[in-house]
């Protein structure tokens, strides 16, 4: 049974990102192209930020002495340094593709598949990262690691294995909770970014640097500071938080459309559209009209 929950968590935090990006292509119209986009986008951001964690910002964070931070104040710079690194990495790579691949993509749904694909690729790398434990920790199972394990890392790894089987199964599909979470809010940070493009206004892209920073920061810090189910519960409200930016930002791109019935075909579309000449006509000429 323990192996059978930490298999379907690994597998759901592989499945969700795909099942969202076939209900976007079914719904709204859009290619899986834009998945894959979006996909390749989060790797070549992670090409950039983990060098820059490794040889910059672990010695920055160093520098100023907060290497063994674990709580209050020290834990919560260093969390907000790892957030705002993250935001900073990944929302400017989103938006570079915006403008230099992607520049015909401008709408809602595009936005959203754009945006399931650079969530999506980190849930489905996590995933196989999961599964891969889970074999590592079945085949280690009740084998003496003593032959297998330098001595210096012996009790390490007995401990590591222990925390691993013994934590209940509810703490087990966090994994997959937090993926589902986290692809919510990176929805609204593709629609966020692209607001900086449409609006030709930049403080959007500052805008979706900044909640990128946050949400990591409060993750960083909830964990280290009260445990994984509160921190958990923030990164839920963050989902909400970023639902909530999703539709708000599709009712307004609603607003800015014409709306034109759906009936008229499409000549007669274009000459209400594009035809200065043709003018309203009075009701009484509309009542005489109808014997002519």
């Amino acid at each position: 049974m323990d192996v059978l929950v930490r298999l379907i968590n690994a597998l759901l935090m592989i499945a969700i990102p795909l099942v969202l990006g076939t209900i976007l292509a079914r719904r709204l119209r859009v290619g899986w192209r834009l998945f894959m986009v979006g996909a390749v986008t989060f790797v070549g951001s992670q090409v950039f930020h983990l060098p820059f964690n490794s040889w910059v910002l672990s010695l920055g964070i160093e520098w100023l002495g907060l290497t063994e931070a674990q709580a209050g104040v020290p834990l919560a710079v260093v969390a907000l340094l790892y957030g705002l690194s993250s935001g900073v990495f990944e929302e400017v790579a989103r938006y570079l593709v915006y403008r230099l691949q992607l520049k015909d993509v401008r709408s809602w749904g595009q936005a959203l598949m754009f945006g399931a694909g650079h969530g999506g690729v980190e849930a489905i790398l996590l995933g196989g990262l999961a599964t891969y434990a889970l074999f590592q920790a079945v085949a280690y199972r009740g084998v003496d690691l003593s032959g297998m394990v330098p001595p210096e890392q012996l009790e390490l790894a007995r401990a590591q294995l222990e925390v691993y089987w013994t934590a209940p199964w509810y703490f087990t599909m966090l994994g997959a909770v937090e993926r589902a979470f986290a692809l919510c809010f990176h929805l609204s940070a593709s629609l966020l970014v692209l607001q900086a493009i449409t609006r030709k206004k930049p403080a959007w892209l500052a805008l979706a640097i900044g909640w990128h920073a946050l949400v990591n920061a409060v993750a960083l810090f909830a964990i280290g500071t009260w445990g994984a189910y509160v921190a958990e519960g923030l990164i839920g409200l963050a989902a909400l938080f970023s639902l909530w930016i999703v539709f708000t930002l599709r009712k307004q791109e609603g607003e800015d459309q014409p709306i034109i019935p759906q009936s008229l075909p499409d000549m007669e579309v274009q000459i209400l559209r594009l035809d200065p000449a043709i003018e309203e006509v009075p009701e009484e000429r509309l009542e005489d009209s109808r014997y002519t």
